[in-house]
């Protein structure tokens, strides 16, 4: 049996509030985004959460067809990433790979699976290609007016869905981790309305030189990291989350630069649909 899915991301200004989603039928779909990220984000999170999700409901050994109107994913992931893994993750020309953190992690959940892309034209009538490309704009559509976007049924439409905590841990916790990467990332570090949609009015931080800042000070310090771009460079994968409250997540990861090798935590907390950065701490782990 081979299951067949339309994946699709949207940025409102891309780079704006982006979204993604993945649909099957009208009972098998999930979408979510960011407050601030592209289009190809959007693109990839849509395949990545795809793989994720069959691979969460026991449907490995099924062939996987994904339909998909971006040639920059269909290229990335079945062309160009088997030389960009033997260069250590870089390009033809030395630089980076971009989403390197996601294409990371579709190459991983790709392992041992059949998966096989087809490239359908976008806004052309294709029906799937049409509902996931309408759930990904209404993800950032929602990002746009600060609301939470309706995430869908996920894989298994057709059953009862079980009480959020139950089933909204996993989608909640990369929710989160998708906020404290985009609040490093340059494109929010540079725009001061955007990060401060992330931060607690009652913020705090401890730098890596032990001096205690407030919620204003983070934000008149905040520009971007010249060389250093953490959505890129801190994978997802490498941040370590745990839920400490029903309400609260703790964020652990670390961080190597010119200033050292620092151990970071971040503490998220939830009022209403909205996660905020309550505090952060950076702790120097050697010089």
């Amino acid at each position: 049996m081979t299951i067949t899915a339309a994946a699709d991301g949207s940025a409102l200004g891309n780079p704006g509030p982006a979204g993604w989603a993945w649909y099957i039928d009208d009972d098998t779909w999930r979408a979510g985004g960011w407050p601030h990220g592209t289009n190809n984000m959007g693109e990839l999170k849509a395949v990545l959460d795809l793989l994720e999700s069959t691979a969460d409901a026991g449907r490995t050994d099924e062939d996987l067809l994904v339909l998909c109107d971006s040639q920059y994913v269909i290229n990335s992931v079945t062309k160009w990433m088997p030389g960009w893994k033997k260069k250590g993750w870089k390009k033809r020309d030395g630089k980076p790979v971009l989403n390197v953190d996601l294409m990371k992690a579709i190459d991983a959940a790709m392992q041992g699976r059949r998966v096989r892309f087809e490239w359908v034209k976008g806004h052309a009538g294709h029906p799937m290609n049409e509902a996931a490309d309408q759930r990904a704009n209404a993800a950032a559509t929602a990002f746009q007016k600060k609301q939470a976007p309706q995430e869908g049924p996920g894989f298994d439409g057709t059953s009862s869905p079980a009480p959020a905590a139950a089933t909204g841990v996993a989608s909640t916790a990369d929710a989160v981790v998708d906020r404290e990467l985009a609040l490093l990332s340059d494109a929010v570090r540079g725009d001061r309305e955007l990060a401060s949609r992330l931060l607690h009015e009652g913020m705090t931080e401890i730098s890596a030189t032990g001096q205690r800042y407030s919620r204003d000070d983070v934000l008149d310090a905040l520009s971007p990291l010249v060389g250093f771009d953490a959505v890129d460079e801190v994978c997802a994968a490498d941040i370590t989350s745990s839920q400490i409250a029903p309400d609260v997540f703790l964020l652990t990861y670390t961080t190597s630069g010119v200033a050292g090798t620092v151990a970071r935590s971040s503490l998220w907390v939830r009022e209403g649909e909205q996660w905020t950065l309550r505090h952060h701490q950076a702790t120097p782990t050697e010089r």
